[in-house]
């Protein structure tokens, strides 16, 4: 049974903001720059476009694919060698288990509510053809400037935010961590501290491990990552194995 549609407001503004921007740049700022029909115009038109068509892909993929779920039968072994670590409750130290969901917690898989469902590996939108009259000329400059205003208003603090979160995300893919576990692990530093021991993330392998396991072992695929690569979401690769393979080496 598919679930329907519902209205989202966030996803509405985000929708209308894309399309605002895009109408303004494209049949505003750059017509009247450089002429929508002159070659810089069109090639400006022609980059923005493929720069917006790939943003609304994004967004939309990022919207409507299902985030994943924990299978029904899932059980963590362990008695299993190829896994000996398993995540357990900050109280207590029992193995992870949702109250809500019924069911044990793979690593990293925490409880979404907003989909209702303990998600794996869980991270934290024609002018007149004659402009002969003074009338016409102030109405199209007052229109021009209305326009500016508020592209800058939704351009200016939406270009911060999204250069903060890209910063934000470049050093989690860096320390291969979810936005969950770094505050996590923000805690377990400070009780490492307190306790004094060395705390480090299970799921650091260093930095190009980190890439290769979050956007694929193929570095052409960097471009348009994809998560054939993931396998189940189950199970991770942490520094423990790395020990295991540097000392089986040695």
């Amino acid at each position: 049974m598919t679930k329907g549609f519902t209205f989202s407001l966030p996803v509405s503004v985000v929708v209308l903001a894309i399309f605002y921007i895009y109408f303004t740049t494209v049949f505003i700022f750059i017509d009247r720059w450089f002429g929508l029909m002159s070659s810089p115009g069109l090639m400006n038109a022609i980059v923005f476009t493929a720069v917006a068509l790939m943003c609304v892909f994004s967004y939309t993929v990022a919207i409507l694919r299902d985030p994943g779920r924990v299978p029904a039968d899932y059980m963590p072994d362990v008695e299993d060698d190829q896994n000996p670590m398993h995540e357990i409750k900050r109280k207590g130290g029992d193995l992870r288990y949702c109250q809500k969901c019924s069911h044990y917690k793979p690593p990293r898989a925490h409880h979404c509510r907003v989909c209702k469902r303990c998600v794996l590996r869980m991270v934290l939108l024609v002018g007149s053809l004659t402009n002969d009259s003074l009338e016409d000329e102030l109405q199209t400059g007052g229109s021009f400037r209305t326009a500016y205003v508020i592209s800058g208003l939704l351009l200016v603090p939406l270009s911060v935010a999204l250069s903060v979160l890209l910063g934000w995300h470049i050093y989690l893919i860096f320390h291969n961590k979810t936005t969950i576990e770094y505050h996590e692990g923000v805690r377990a530093l400070w009780l490492a501290e307190k306790g004094g021991t060395v705390y480090k993330h299970p799921y650091d392998l260093g930095i190009f491990e980190n890439l290769t396991s979050v956007l694929g072992p193929n570095i052409f695929s960097w471009i348009c990552p994809s998560s054939r690569h993931i396998g189940s979401g189950l199970n991770f690769r942490t520094a423990y194995h790395n020990a295991v393979g540097a000392s089986m080496s040695k």
